[in-house]
């Protein structure tokens, strides 16, 4: 006998990450076994919102539409986008993460490397548990970043890309806008994570409460600040943006090196452009308690 989900849909659901969040499995496991991320926020868009076809069009043909992932997850089901949802959750740095890795000038600390490594394990065990407490209420779903179908590509307009981005799938859940780094930044900063699922449930979607999609970012909303220029060691941002091919050998090259050498973390950490920045933590010149999707 299938379960009935009680209540409010969205609300559960927001409590089912939340409550996972709380559990031993949200852990850096250093010494004091601190958590890796704070409280999560969570937001929902429909599997037919047009932004997800002029997503794929603009990054190429091997992006995947929340119904193409589905798909491929769920050949023999008959279903079209309008019963999908997309379910998106952003994962916080914490206090203390966030306050080693703005004193970094140009490699990671030891908490943001814990945290790309053992917070992103911890990531895609959330999304596998989202899937399995769905499925267990007759709702079928899948978790793309933990999808052994996804890769990295190469987009004609945007160089380094991938098959599903948990950014722009954030962002059309309402949770943030794109900063000049390319970071979201969200209702709780820019020093984040982000995971998502879809599903077939119907969930109503979160309000997006911008227009355009670097509303947030102060250098193009009103042509200051640029902080995250000078926070980046090798050059790779600048007032055109952010450069993925001198981001991505620096990060995946010198910043393994170093995390494997100084704290025998075997990842890829950098994001210093993520913290020491107006954005950090917040929207910067909003109250970020009245930006939707912060409940």
């Amino acid at each position: 006998m299938v379960r009935e989900i009680p209540g409010d849909r969205s609300a559960w659901i927001i409590d089912v990450i939340r409550e996972y969040a709380r559990t031993a499995e949200n852990s850096l496991r250093n010494t004091d076994n601190e958590p890796a991320f704070g409280e999560p926020l969570a937001g929902f868009s429909r599997g037919d919102d047009p932004i997800y076809g002029q997503i794929k069009d603009d990054i190429g043909d091997f992006y995947w539409t929340p119904f193409d992932i589905f798909h491929m997850t769920y050949p023999l089901i008959k279903v079209v986008p309008e019963e999908l949802t997309v379910i998106s959750w952003v994962l916080p740095q914490t206090e203390k993460t966030k306050r080693d890795h703005a004193r970094q000038k140009k490699f990671s600390c030891e908490r943001w490397a814990r945290s790309r490594l053992y917070g992103e394990a911890f990531n895609l065990n959330l999304g596998s548990h989202v899937v399995a407490v769905l499925e267990e209420y007759g709702h079928e779903a899948v978790c793309p970043g933990a999808c052994t179908l996804w890769a990295k590509k190469t987009s004609e307009r945007h160089g380094i890309a991938s098959t599903w981005s948990e950014r722009h799938v954030a962002y059309a859940s309402g949770l943030g806008t794109f900063g000049l780094c390319d970071g979201l930044i969200t209702p709780v900063g820019k020093a984040v994570r982000l995971g998502s699922v879809v599903a077939r449930i119907q969930i109503p979607p979160t309000p997006r409460p911008y227009k355009d999609r670097h509303e947030y970012c102060l250098f193009y909303a009103k042509g200051t600040c640029g902080a995250c220029i000078k926070r980046c060691p090798v050059g790779a941002i600048s007032k055109d943006g952010h450069d993925k091919n001198i981001c991505r050998p620096y990060t995946s090259i010198r910043g393994r090196e170093y995390s494997i050498r100084n704290f025998d973390i075997d990842t890829t950490p950098c994001g210093l452009c993520q913290t020491g920045v107006p954005c950090e933590s917040k929207i910067p010149g909003e109250d970020s308690s009245e930006i939707s999707g912060s409940r």
